[in-house]
């Protein structure tokens, strides 16, 4: 087992327009397929940032795995106890996982836009890269989107040269240098807008179905129970057959229970009807121009798509969101872009309050989780109508608070003060964009170490209110 490469950030490297994968940081973690699948897990325990393994054969290339891969299979009932001490080559045979090798000479955009094109099944797997003397190591994807990001900034530079060269294309290039960041972004909530409004649209059609005919099912079984009733009134005394069978099926407790079934289902059917709803108000794929919409709906369709992360936090209870919704109006907007802002942000603050509930876990581990602990995350979500005619709406969280000395930097493309991996320094860049130069708004921050952050949002109403 040989453990190598860098575990430098890519956004160190000195990258160039015409960088090839050579020149990313990569692992060369080897292992071979005879060894016990217990090596893999202590591997990967090791070395935290560690995308995956590569498995030899008498050191000749036999494949791969993945740190999500092999956690996803060891989860599973009885595969710790069935892999952990048998070769490895016997739980690779399991896998069947498509694998993307590159050559090392690959530019990195190139190599981006292959990684992009892959199935959603393998999309952030680790990619494997051939070394021009036929070795194999792994590039991290992470790593390789950073520095494809990177590259995306040395070309806006290029384009600030060109632009002093040429004051005819200025115009143009100002959009450009505008636009770059919002073109990746829109790109992942494009997906994710398809997405939910696709699955919206595959649950509506099934639902309408089922509530269209429980109406009628209510009415047909209600006509059956009274004919029933009418009979027993009529004919008190029925044949022996007769008794028999109401007595098999409890045909009283069917006849109380029938209709008390048939309106829980109805009640069910509404409440999927509302999700969709929800989840059809917040993508608004169908809304490319501004409309007034209520700022309280998209708000709430936000939050029922961030209800699992609000609920399930490692560190035991959920995330508690106080509304004070205040008496505002409609807003002239473009909906689908204001409901990412409040994803950002909301996502924001929950990753705060997670890294908070972290420290605190970290410094009482070894006790049991206090009902202190687990009350200890919350989202205060707060509207009004300021006095120059404008909706605020303040979204502040308990978490750590930012730093003074990096919260003007907050605004910036690919700041970011979230560990490696877990941001791309885009969504407040974004978020900033959205409210100042499409709505005409505002957007701050404010915090404080120990006490939290809070962003306003200011968005002019409508002249006529």
């Amino acid at each position: 087992m040989l453990t190598m490469g860098g575990i430098t950030n890519a956004n160190e490297s000195n990258l160039r327009l015409e960088s090839t994968l050579q020149e990313l940081p990569y692992w060369q973690v080897h292992i071979e397929v005879e060894r016990p699948g217990n090596d893999l897990a202590m591997l990967f325990k090791q070395e935290p940032l560690l995308p995956g393994i590569i498995l030899n054969n008498n050191q000749q290339y036999v494949g791969m795995i993945s740190r999500r891969k092999f956690f996803e299979h060891m989860s599973q009932t009885y595969s710790l106890a069935l892999f952990s001490i048998r070769p490895i080559k016997i739980l690779y045979k399991f896998f069947q996982q498509e694998i993307l090798a590159l050559s090392e000479d690959m530019l990195i955009v190139n190599a981006t836009q292959a990684t992009l094109q892959q199935s959603p099944q393998i999309a952030y797997e680790p990619i494997l890269v051939k070394t021009s003397s036929g070795k194999y190591k792994l590039v991290d994807f992470h790593q390789l989107l950073l520095a494809y990001s990177q590259i995306h900034v040395l070309t806006l530079v290029e384009l600030k040269e060109v632009e002093e060269q040429s004051r005819v294309a200025k115009v143009g290039f100002r959009d450009l240098q505008q636009n770059y960041t919002q073109l990746i972004q829109n790109e992942k909530m494009a997906a994710l807008g398809q997405l939910v409004a696709g699955i919206a649209h595959e649950i509506n059609n099934p639902v309408n179905f089922i509530a269209g005919n429980l109406v009628h099912a209510i009415e047909y079984s209600q006509n059956l129970l009274n004919l029933i009733r009418l009979y027993q009134q009529c004919y008190p005394e029925p044949e022996a057959d007769i008794k028999t069978a109401i007595a098999q099926i409890e045909l009283d407790f069917l006849s109380t229970d029938l209709p008390h079934l048939l309106t829980s289902m109805e009640v069910g059917t509404k409440r999927i009807e509302q999700i969709i709803l929800s989840l059809r108000n917040f993508s608004r794929l169908d809304e490319s121009e501004k409309k007034l919409v209520d700022i309280h709906e998209g708000i709430d369709s936000t939050l029922l798509i961030l209800q699992s992360r609000l609920k399930n936090n490692q560190f035991g209870g959920s995330i508690n969101i106080i509304k004070e919704y205040g008496d505002i109006p409609q807003v002239d907007c473009y909906a689908g872009l204001l409901n990412q802002v409040f994803m950002n942000i909301l996502a924001n603050a929950i990753d705060a309050i997670e890294e908070s509930l972290a420290i605190s876990h970290t410094l009482r581990e070894g006790e049991a989780p206090t009902s202190s602990l687990r009350d200890k995350g919350k989202i205060c979500i707060h509207t009004q109508l300021t006095d120059d005619k404008q909706v605020m709406i303040r979204i502040s969280d308990n978490g750590p608070g930012i730093p003074e000395s990096i919260q003007n930097r907050l605004f910036d493309p690919f700041f970011t003060t979230k560990p490696v991996g877990k941001g791309t320094g885009l969504g407040l860049s974004i978020s900033y964009q959205i409210v100042v130069e499409k709505h005409g708004g505002q957007l701050q921050c404010m915090s404080a170490i120990g006490k939290g952050t809070e962003f306003i949002i200011k968005i002019p109403v409508p002249l006529n209110y």
